[in-house]
């Protein structure tokens, strides 16, 4: 596998601007960091978190065999959720809050948010619900239309969004990915913390740490987030991993 990366840099002071901008009008702001592969064990060790509380999950990804629904900002996922169960979700990315609709903004399940990382950001869009005709598992297995998955708000914001003559039911199923979600509060720090761990079918892997937090606090909450990683000898300044382009082109070029 060849994970999809992304060099840190600096961050200038027109790309400060702009996320700024972005947060003062979106809902959250996730921080994420991932971790190189040879320090992830070492990463895991060092935050005290127990993984047997981690939670078990299987990532669905739905696009064209060419990802034409990636090259246009637009992600459709289905999971199945360890004592939780299944849920789904429509995203767009990336977006400017401030052009977005009151009516979309108001809508049940969705939301607005900035995940940012070393070296970057980007501001999705994104509507969830959860399956009422049938579940993840038997929609990825029965060969039904997988458009059942996804609620009437979804399926009009995916029409809006996706290109020209491709319906839900006109997707492939990438996927799943094997997923380990743990979320803690490890000794030391104030706030939940979350470790993901991402298995990909070749023996590849992606470990991801973040938090969220709201927009006003996300200058603070990153310094805290930097100074309690630094102290535990976890770099913030590797190469940064995108998790879902990476299973995407994955998942593509198997096909």
């Amino acid at each position: 596998m060849a994970p999809a990366t992304a060099a840190p840099a600096a961050v200038s002071d027109e790309r400060l601007v702009e996320m700024l901008a972005l947060m003062r009008d979106a809902d959250s702001v996730e921080l994420k960091l991932t971790i190189p592969e040879d320090q992830q064990r070492s990463a895991v060790m060092a935050l005290g978190m127990d993984p047997l509380d981690g939670q078990i999950r299987l990532v669905y990804f739905l696009d064209t065999p060419d990802l034409k629904l990636n090259k246009h900002g637009l992600v459709v996922r289905a999971r199945r959720v360890q004592r939780k169960g299944d849920d789904t979700v429509i995203k767009l990315r990336p977006v400017v809050p401030a052009e977005l609709s009151d009516e979309l903004r108001d809508t049940s399940g969705f939301f607005v948010e900035v995940d940012a990382m070393p070296g970057g950001h980007v501001c999705s869009a994104s509507l969830k619900g959860k399956p009422r005709k049938v579940s993840v598992r038997d929609a990825m297995s029965d060969g039904g239309p997988i458009s059942r998955l996804y609620s009437k708000e979804q399926r009009r914001f995916f029409e809006a969004h996706a290109p020209e003559g491709i319906g839900l039911d006109d997707l492939t199923v990438l996927g799943p990915i094997f997923v380990v979600k743990l979320k803690d509060v490890p000794e030391g720090y104030n706030r939940d913390l979350v470790v993901e761990l991402w298995l990909y079918p070749d023996g590849g892997r992606i470990l991801e740490l973040s938090t969220k937090c709201a927009p006003a606090e996300a200058f603070q909450v990153a310094a805290e987030a930097r100074a309690f990683l630094t102290e535990r000898g976890i770099s913030t300044t590797g190469e940064q991993t995108t998790k879902t382009r990476t299973a995407l082109e994955f998942f593509s070029s198997d096909l």
